[in-house]
């Protein structure tokens, strides 16, 4: 049986917590291998809408096993309040796993992120403020903190001194913010050990295993290909690699044990944030995409920036991700325009360019080249398969498809679980 990783094969925001929930039913496990409380999935089930920041959209399947891996960063607050938010509605959280390399996001990072992005004006890069930067950088730096830490009060209490040494030198003297005291910070976590405990293992372990006996294991990843921040739109990026590597080092698990990469796209295209969007509009197009699309961040409350689908940028997440088969959200979305833009390639200083440029320059200054498809005006969210779709929708898929560079095995027609036409089983 398959081991498969699930990402964003645009800016996130792509619907991926859906097309994990579709899977869950046939799903061991599913993996949460980077990023923290800063990525958000909104998965409908049974006419409820769940929102998950941290927690893998695995939690809402019964007979699956949620995993966070040890390239997450963890706000423990944040966890323990969707956990119990959870219980509240009456779902099983016992099954989770959390793995005890994980890096824990702290007070201080949380606080050094949002003076930090004030301290940028408008050189800032859009970040959710929620500490996830200043705790990746602690984990490069070797400075960080792991869930593992909290069972050892020694070895927390020496690693906040460390980290507040230098940091409050940063915000008092740089900054001009009150210190943070280090005994308070290391109460707060030692406060969440007990709570936590009984999730924490060596899932690394737990995972290979899993593979070997033959069990389903999904890797989710949060954000998407062009915010990572190897081989996205930096500086305007995360701070993780929510590409198809990262699930190797975010999990523990081999690349020789991935035998499946879907990237989810959505048939328009959305970002939240600074940073280049080729085909972002400005116009009343933009505002009824917006508008029909709900296109708010589910963590952080923002209006996303929409424009149309952007070919270059699904062509470039095939290659990078090695992409095997894309699921397509929110095609009703597009329902009731009689001619739909697709971006095919960009014009850059007079070149027609239709890979994605290496050069940030080239890429801030790239014009979207479109081709126009007609649309349509039925109801397609009761569509079942994709004969029911109406001939244009059939002929918009099947472009997208063409243009990206691989096949689209799912196709969502709205936001229930329901709602989706499986052209090739994901599993």
């Amino acid at each position: 049986m398959p081991a498969l990783v699930l990402l964003g094969a645009q800016w996130g925001d792509e619907g991926k917590g859906k097309a994990t929930d579709l899977l869950g039913g046939s799903v061991d496990y599913v993996v949460r291998y980077q990023g923290g409380n800063n990525a958000g999935h909104t998965v409908v089930v049974d006419g409820q809408t769940y929102a998950l920041h941290l927690l893998p959209s695995g939690i809402l399947s019964p007979g699956c096993t949620p995993v966070i891996g040890n390239g997450v960063v963890v706000d423990p607050a944040v966890l323990l309040s969707e956990l119990s938010g959870l219980r509240a509605r009456g779902v099983d959280t016992s099954k989770l796993l959390i793995s005890g390399n994980a890096h824990l996001i702290t007070p201080y990072h949380t606080t050094l992120d949002k003076v930090t992005e004030r301290f940028l004006g408008k050189r800032k890069i859009g970040t959710t403020g929620r500490g996830i930067g200043p705790s990746y950088a602690d984990k490069i730096n070797r400075v960080g903190i792991r869930v593992q830490d909290l069972f050892d009060e020694s070895i927390l209490r020496q690693k906040v001194d460390a980290a507040l040494d230098f940091k409050n030198q940063v915000l008092a003297k740089l900054y001009n913010r009150r210190a943070i005291a280090a005994d308070q910070v290391v109460e707060e976590l030692l406060g969440y050990a007990d709570q936590l405990a009984s999730y924490v293992t060596d899932t690394t372990l737990v995972l290979n295993e899993a593979i070997d006996q033959g069990k389903v294991v999904l890797f989710e990843g949060g954000q998407g290909t062009l915010l990572d921040v190897d081989h996205g739109t930096y500086p305007f990026v995360t701070s993780s690699n929510p590409t198809a590597g990262g699930a190797c080092t975010g999990a523990g698990v081999g690349p020789t044990k991935i035998s499946r990469v879907i990237g989810i796209l959505k048939a328009y295209t959305t970002r939240v944030g600074a940073g280049p969007f080729p085909t972002e509009l400005f116009d009343a197009d933009g505002d009824r995409l917006r508008t029909i699309g709900g296109e708010r961040g589910v963590t952080t409350g923002r209006d996303r920036r929409c424009g149309w689908f952007d070919a270059v940028i699904a062509r470039y997440a095939t290659r990078v991700n090695g992409l095997t088969d894309f699921f397509l959200t929110k095609l009703d979305v597009l329902t009731g325009w009689e001619h739909i833009p697709v971006c095919v390639a960009y014009e850059i200083d007079g070149r027609r360019v239709e890979e994605l440029p290496y050069s940030q320059t080239d890429f801030h200054h790239a014009k979207p080249v479109y081709e126009m498809l007609p649309g349509w005006s039925e109801d397609i969210t009761k569509a079942k398969s994709f004969s029911d779709l109406p001939a244009n929708a059939q002929r918009y898929v099947k472009t997208l498809e063409e243009l990206s560079g691989a096949p689209i095995s799912a196709i969502g027609v709205g936001p229930g679980r329901e709602e989706t036409i499986v052209v090739n089983p994901l599993l």
